[in-house]
């Protein structure tokens, strides 16, 4: 299982994606379960090691936010055309 420890943002939308990823933080969307989707940030390091899982889009995730754990699968992750890092994640509820 792969485990993140995530920040919730408050603001949506192309300029505080901007943002976050000043501040060092990779932006991402927890989407479905008949909920409104919420926004949060993670660790780069955390994201990278656990994308370089092998069965990532496969794997069980648990996202801390705010102390609550949800169980979440990623759907999509989209990655920067030169640098290759990961500029953001969508996650969907189990």
């Amino acid at each position: 299982m792969i485990t993140f420890n995530a920040e919730k943002r408050e603001k949506a939308g192309k300029g505080a994606a901007r943002e976050c990823r000043r501040e060092g933080r990779v932006p991402a969307v927890i989407y479905g379960g008949k909920q409104e989707p919420m926004m949060i940030s993670l660790h780069p390091v955390e994201l990278e090691k656990a994308l370089d899982e092998r069965d990532f889009f496969t794997a069980d995730v648990e996202i801390t936010v705010d102390g609550k754990k949800m169980k979440v699968s990623a759907k999509d992750v989209q990655f920067h055309p030169v640098s290759d890092k990961p500029i953001h994640v969508d996650f969907v509820r189990k």
